[in-house]
């Protein structure tokens, strides 16, 4: 069975760049490239997580649609257990416009689609509670699962013994704490931005925003915040680990491949400080090339990124 079970968003991402302005309306506007690819909470860390080493399942709801071939066919060329994700007449695939502008940053479109069709009813949980780590990407942009079905589904996770982590988007109904509080009783590891953390706890400090979390009963608490690096938190120590500087080209994805990089450091019994850098490695190389995971190539790969940039520490 997967090592790591991966639930939440399956989103087609239809990427342009640069786009450092609108065309007005009715205009067309010229850029170099656009490109076509998977993202998702969960499909962006299970493929890294993959490409790792880790064998891998994702679960959610997709349309019966072109698009939804898409998705599948590039989790299938990663070796990744697609059992866990079923199709939906009700709802086509949920996609997203990346805008991408000279900086790497990003700026995005999105319908939530099938997302907004997942019920735990439908959910095989023989493979959710088989999971060593059960990961929640995504969360806040499904809706009707979102609240309380979360809940019941990172629940069984946990109460069968794997560790649960979860990560969230930007809720752009301005819901948050609403929404996420009865899925925060069930999460091991929560790792979410610093803007995101904030926006939930309506605390501002970096620390007072971690205590939020810890005093519900989470285990670690890791804040990202791009270019600066990453605060993470436990009830005992905290370590602020800067990021390691690359060339930008997209910033898609980054915080995935952050994620993901975690869950394999927890995996190796890596202590905090270890887990985060090499985290923070996998989301500096997810910015160097166009889409979620182009950057991220293999365990050698970011192991002799970090082995150039820290020879003592990485041996």
């Amino acid at each position: 069975m997967p090592q790591v079970v991966c639930l939440g968003i399956i989103v087609v991402d239809i990427s342009a760049r640069p786009v450092d302005e609108m065309p007005e309306k009715g205009l067309l506007k010229i850029t170099e490239q656009i490109s076509i690819g998977l993202g998702g909470h969960p499909t962006n860390s299970g493929r890294c997580l993959s490409k790792l080493g880790r064998e891998v399942a994702v679960m959610g709801c997709i349309g019966d649609d072109e698009l939804g071939d898409l998705a599948l066919e590039e989790l299938d060329r990663h070796e990744i257990d697609t059992t866990g994700i079923y199709r939906t007449s009700a709802a086509g695939t949920s996609a997203t416009i990346v805008l991408i502008d000279s900086s790497g940053e990003r700026s995005f479109i999105h319908t939530a689609g099938a997302d907004g069709e997942i019920q735990p009813e439908r959910l095989d949980m023989d493979l959710v509670t088989s999971a060593e780590v059960f990961y929640m990407g995504g969360a806040l942009a499904m809706p009707g699962f979102d609240g309380p079905p979360q809940a019941q589904v990172m629940a069984a996770a946990q109460q069968a013994g794997a560790t649960t982590v979860l990560d969230v988007v930007w809720d752009a109904s301005g819901q948050w704490l609403e929404l996420l509080e009865p899925v925060l009783d069930y999460t091991d590891i929560f790792l979410p931005s610093l803007v995101e953390a904030r926006q939930i706890s309506g605390r501002q400090e970096a620390a007072d925003v971690a205590e939020f979390f810890l005093d519900r009963g989470i285990k670690i608490v890791g804040l990202t915040r791009g270019e600066e690096g990453a605060h993470v938190y436990t009830a005992e120590t905290s370590i602020d680990v800067p990021a390691y500087q690359v060339d930008v080209v997209d910033g898609t994805g980054a915080g995935d491949a952050f994620t993901a990089g975690f869950i394999h450091g927890y995996l190796e019994g890596w202590d905090l400080e270890r887990t985060t850098r090499f985290a923070n490695a996998m989301g500096a190389l997810a910015t160097t090339a166009v889409g979620t995971t182009t950057g991220i190539k293999s365990y050698q790969q970011v192991h002799d990124f970090l082995s150039q940039r820290e020879p003592d520490y990485w041996r």
